[in-house]
């Protein structure tokens, strides 16, 4: 009896395509409520010429939707729970506000995704009353939050209803149409099925390219749905290590983990902080202490693209309100220096692009395994040698091996160096180098 034959060859899962825009791009998350003294979409566009400038490609804007009044939280309540996804908050200005709002984005050179929060709605959604049978139901049949969460502020869909699915697609779609958008960031993504996403995005691409990024960590979400998700463990990662809780050891398996199991041209969005990790758990400064520049430094060189959460480039120092207004005290720093280097190392050296564009990152051993992190990125003409000290002692650590020899500029000093066999590299407490392979 003759073995059937299987067909064991490799299967690329990957259908989607990314953007070419968001090759080198960086994303701004932008809290409209808190961006202005405004706090309007107007706020928004005035700011916009400063944004370009800094040189970020993406903004995401979160929730722009009316927020529900029945169980709010706080007098204006989150923007996660939305009363209508066919409309704008007025807090925030009319539909033709945020029409102009998108059209002087797009002038500018930059492009716009919305936050959609497919997951859940305000208890007092327009769709409660005519489409009750949409939403999940608790032991006792009624209306329940997202279980084991404190979001008493929101109820569940029930995703198994076709119309529902129908109606959030084309929801979806209008503000593609009607308003030009780019793409959506998808709260809580990994909690709404995933074929529905599949099929949204499809959808969507019959009207333009879009980007589409899970705030969630999986790795299937990449295959045909989303061009991004969330660097949760990366970032989890960088903060235990800052704080002195955990080893530097994380990153390796963090970036193992990446690299084996994600597709190759999957995109990760490594970030110190965002709306829910500076309101809930804390301002970047807080989450990283003295190691924040390194962390900083590692989430535009290593493998990842970039998220800068509104305020960081002024060095806001303070966990913005989130059910009210807490507008943001812009002001000159030096941190907004260091973000346009940042930045404009990512434009310029195709090594670090995002996802498959770029190079891969690879571990350069060194003197002080538990102290420094080090690696090269490289392809034919640009290369990138990023050493990173996580203590509070400086270091002088010697590399092993040959990936990393050869002549380089120092991006931050613009001294040439030259690193051999013998070279030993000093790094001060909680200091970083990049070199640029010249």
């Amino acid at each position: 009896m003759s073995t059937p034959h299987l067909d064991l060859s490799p299967k690329n899962p990957v259908s989607l395509v990314h953007p070419p825009w968001c090759k080198n791009a960086v994303m701004y998350q932008v809290n409209t409520r808190q961006f202005s003294q405004e706090g309007d979409f107007k706020g928004v566009q005035a700011q916009l010429p400063r944004l370009k400038a800094l040189g970020v490609d993406i903004l995401y804007l979160m929730p722009i939707h009316p927020i529900g009044e029945l169980h709010r939280k706080g007098s204006l309540g989150s923007p996660y729970a939305i009363k209508d996804y066919l409309n704008v908050n007025p807090e925030f200005g009319s539909l033709a506000d945020f029409k102009a709002l998108v059209h002087a984005i797009h002038q500018h050179g930059m492009y716009v995704i919305n936050d959609w929060v497919a997951n859940h709605s305000a208890w007092d959604n327009v769709l409660v009353a005519s489409h009750p049978h949409w939403y999940s139901r608790d032991y006792k049949g009624d209306f329940h939050p997202t279980p084991w969460w404190d979001w008493d502020d929101i109820i569940d869909f029930d995703f198994s209803h076709t119309a529902l699915r129908e109606y959030m697609a084309n929801a979806m779609r209008y503000w593609v149409e009607e308003c030009d958008i780019d793409g959506f960031r998808c709260d809580v993504a990994g909690f709404v099925p995933t074929d529905f996403w599949v099929r949204v995005r499809q959808q969507l691409e019959t009207i333009k390219p879009v980007l589409m990024l899970a705030e969630w960590e999986s790795r299937d979400l990449h295959y045909e749905a989303f061009d991004l998700t969330y660097a949760w463990t990366w970032n989890e990662s960088v903060h235990g290590i800052c704080m002195g809780q955990l080893g530097i050891e994380k990153l390796f398996k963090y970036y193992s983990w990446h690299e084996k199991t994600y597709p190759s041209d999957a995109i990760k969005l490594t970030f110190v902080s965002n709306h829910d990790k500076n309101a809930w758990d804390g301002t970047e400064f807080e989450q990283f202490a003295d190691g924040l520049l390194c962390a900083l430094v590692l989430s535009f060189t290593g493998d990842g693209m970039p998220l800068i959460y509104n305020g960081q480039e002024a060095a806001s120092p303070k966990r913005l309100a989130f059910f009210e207004r807490d507008p943001i005290e812009w002001r000159e720093h030096p941190l907004r220096d260091m973000y346009r280097q940042l930045i404009n190392l990512k434009k310029t050296n195709s090594a670090l692009a995002n996802g498959a564009w770029g190079a891969l990152m690879r571990h350069i051993p060194n003197s002080a395994p538990s102290k420094v992190f080090s690696f090269v990125r490289q392809h034919a003409t640009n290369k990138v040698f990023v050493l990173l000290n996580f203590s509070a002692q400086a270091q002088e650590v010697e590399c092993s091996g040959h990936l990393h020899h050869g002549s380089y500029q120092a991006y931050f000093t613009q001294q040439n160096v030259e690193i051999r066999a013998s070279s030993k590299i000093k790094l001060d407490a909680w200091g970083y180098t990049v070199l640029v392979g010249q």
